[in-house]
């Protein structure tokens, strides 16, 4: 399996729970040091060779190219890609439209082409019939803020046009969108004490989300029992947003 962001968070949490269960994964991200870590931990943990990475800005079409050769290079077929790259990476802007341009353009290449680029690359590389593309949205698709909800929203509508078409090629897709998760990079020196209390009091259950959480209903919607569930978008966020 491939998951992308794999080096820390949701994305080293889903790593891990291929790996337990004896899948060979590929982790992408842009720094190398974080991935060498996670990779060289995930062999410790389940064997030599469970793990491999490669580093590339998954926004630059060329380094998807480059990826994909490396991901590829052994004709062994894609049962799994997780498109987990990317964050709210919007500079605050001062109003002025170049600045609210430069916001938005900057989460959509984090987060969309990110995600965009790296499955059209490896779509003839999957496994038919039985593959299976998850994407990660967010709850802000639903609510925002604008930047980033608006580049999960793409996210959703882009999962349900694959769903369409490599439905017939015995392929699913799927979104899992996550609320507040804590233990993760995401918020950086935002995540205070007060603002993750904030965020936690939005929830119906009074926790936060954990990445292993996350990563154990992306598991699901991989696994062969998964069969018949397609073109959705799977809310878990301790019921922050209530389903619809």
């Amino acid at each position: 399996m491939v998951v992308s962001g794999g080096g820390t968070g949701i994305g080293l949490a889903t790593a891990e729970a291929f790996a337990a269960d004896g899948d060979r994964v590929v982790l992408l991200g842009r720094r190398e040091d974080v991935l060498r870590k996670a990779a060289d931990a995930l062999d410790e943990r389940h064997g030599t060779g469970t793990a491999s990475w490669y580093a590339a800005d998954l926004a630059d079409p060329e380094q998807v190219e480059s990826a994909r050769e490396f991901i590829t290079g052994n004709d062994t077929p894609v049962d799994v890609l997780v498109a987990n790259a990317g964050g709210n990476v919007a500079p605050s802007h001062d109003g002025s439209l170049a600045s609210v341009a430069e916001s938005y353009r900057r989460n959509f290449d984090a987060n969309v082409l990110t995600a965009v680029l790296l499955t059209e690359a490896l779509i003839p590389h999957m496994r038919r019939p039985g593959g299976r593309v998850v994407q990660l949205s967010s709850i802000a698709s639903l609510r925002g803020p604008g930047s980033y909800g608006g580049s999960k929203g793409w996210i959703n509508t882009y999962t349900f046009d694959l769903a369409q078409r490599l439905g017939p090629e015995g392929i699913t897709a799927n979104a899992v969108a996550p609320g507040f998760v804590g233990d993760t990079e995401f918020f950086g020196d935002r995540a205070t004490p007060e603002f993750v209390a904030s965020r936690v009091a939005q929830s119906l259950t009074g926790q936060p989300g954990h990445p292993a959480e996350i990563a154990a209903l992306i598991r699901y919607v991989a696994s062969p029992e998964a069969a018949y569930v397609t073109g959705q978008l799977l809310h878990i966020n301790g019921g922050a947003a209530l389903g619809r």
